[in-house]
């Protein structure tokens, strides 16, 4: 075995180790642990914006995208935002030992469906220098270890938030290998990750397509995952049109380089030369180039859309509008096109509203409001580790309670089996 293959073995091995007492650690200790980290980030800010910034050096030699750019940059802002989401996951109830279903049955037994953790979760992410914070809290509430696997672009950012976790952890008396940092850009690291199958209990990627498809390919052990937020807004004929400018103008232009902003606009007919017209030239006006199909390109200011067009994320000021007859068109665009990660429906008819939402088979399906909080924490989750778009196990936002599982406690009174 290499030397890194050693590294990554032992470290495997630690965050094992760890995870055994993080399965039966206190509440209490664990909230201890993720306040003091979260007062550990404030109290460092400068240090991590200088660390940060060397990231951002790294970044834009590497000729990083303005939106990944945007993705890897803190300032103080950011940091505090990141302490507070710790906070939000301190209060929430402890997912471990909740009794999710409780029954007798005719033999005598008494049986309890309980959380347990997962056991250790592997982390891989890209730019986004807060998911060691977020990733690092939400195993620990959920009594899991974690190896975090940050890209090289936020090596400096992501040690620097490391510390403090670890501070939080050395604060409530548990384990330091609780959340590892795997402390190289080699991406030979990522492949020894994919396959410590007697370590590692779940893989997390946060990133691009190309990531996460490594992942998925690659991966000996199960993952949690989306490869593309590819993030549809149907507006309906009955859409209100104020609603539907300040939806549209957020999903798109709050921060175009995240998972849940929109990327395609389905545009009903009957409405395309009034509300579709005003919020097409709205976004344009704000700098987004529209790239519209045959119908929507004869309008001022949108350029002819290309096949490649469609079921695309392009995390930029860019989106994709089409012209649909009806709900049952969109649905069908959608069902064709989607990552089933997020869409949106905006209308004022409650028939519309339901087909949507019974057909349309995405993680996520919101009616009336911006696709940009497709987010853990305006879930009320705290935070989130990723958004898993499969259909097995976690779904959608993955916080604490999605990061356990479940065993059975069975209990008789010299009970035997007839």
């Amino acid at each position: 075995m290499s030397d890194l293959g050693i590294k990554m073995s032992e470290i495997g091995a630690r965050a094992r180790a760890a995870a055994s007492v993080l399965a039966y650690a206190s509440p209490d200790a664990k909230t201890k642990a993720i306040l003091v980290a979260a007062n550990a980030m404030v109290a460092t800010t400068d240090q991590i914006i200088a660390e940060n910034a060397k990231d951002l050096d790294f970044g834009r030699e590497k000729g990083l995208t303005d939106a990944m750019m945007d993705r890897l940059m803190l300032d103080a802002g950011r940091i505090a935002a990141m302490a507070e989401a710790l906070r939000n996951i301190a209060e929430q109830d402890d997912p471990v030992g909740e009794v999710i279903a409780e029954w007798d049955q005719p033999s005598g037994l008494h049986i309890r469906r309980v959380r347990t953790p997962l056991g250790v979760i592997g982390v891989i992410y890209e730019s986004r220098p807060n998911v060691t914070a977020d990733a690092g809290a939400l195993c620990l509430k959920s009594g899991n270890a974690v190896i975090l696997r940050g890209g090289s672009e936020s090596l400096h950012s992501a040690a620097a938030i490391h510390a403090c976790l670890v501070q939080g952890l050395q604060a409530a008396g548990l384990p330091e290998d609780a959340v590892q940092i795997v402390p190289t850009r080699d991406r030979a690291a990522v492949e020894h990750l994919l396959k410590m199958t007697e370590f590692v209990d779940v893989i997390v990627p946060r990133g691009g397509k190309g990531l996460v498809g490594l992942v998925q390919r690659e991966a000996r052990v199960p993952v949690f995952a989306h490869l593309e937020g590819i993030v549809h807004i149907y507006i309906d004929k009955s859409a209100d049109p104020q609603k539907t400018l300040d939806v549209v103008m957020n999903a798109k232009t709050r921060r175009t380089g995240i998972c849940g902003a929109a990327e395609c606009l389905l545009i009903h007919q009957d409405v395309l030369d009034t509300l579709g017209q005003d919020i097409l030239h709205a976004l344009t006006q704000a700098g987004v180039e529209v790239r519209g199909d045959a119908e929507i390109s004869k309008l001022d200011g949108v350029i002819p859309a290309t096949d490649e067009d469609w079921g695309k994320e392009y995390l930029d000021s860019i989106i994709a509008a089409k012209s649909v007859v009806d709900v049952d068109e969109a649905i069908a665009h959608i069902q064709t096109y989607s990552s089933s990660h997020t869409e949106c429906v905006m209308c004022e008819d409650l028939a519309v509203r339901d087909k949507f939402f019974e057909r349309i088979e995405s993680a996520i399906i919101m009616h009336n409001a911006s696709t940009q909080f497709a987010d853990g924490g305006e879930f009320g989750m705290g935070a989130e580790i990723g958004i898993a778009t499969g259909k097995m196990h976690a779904r959608g936002p993955v916080g604490a309670t999605q990061l356990t599982s479940f065993k059975y406690l069975v209990e008789g009174n010299g009970t035997t089996r007839a």
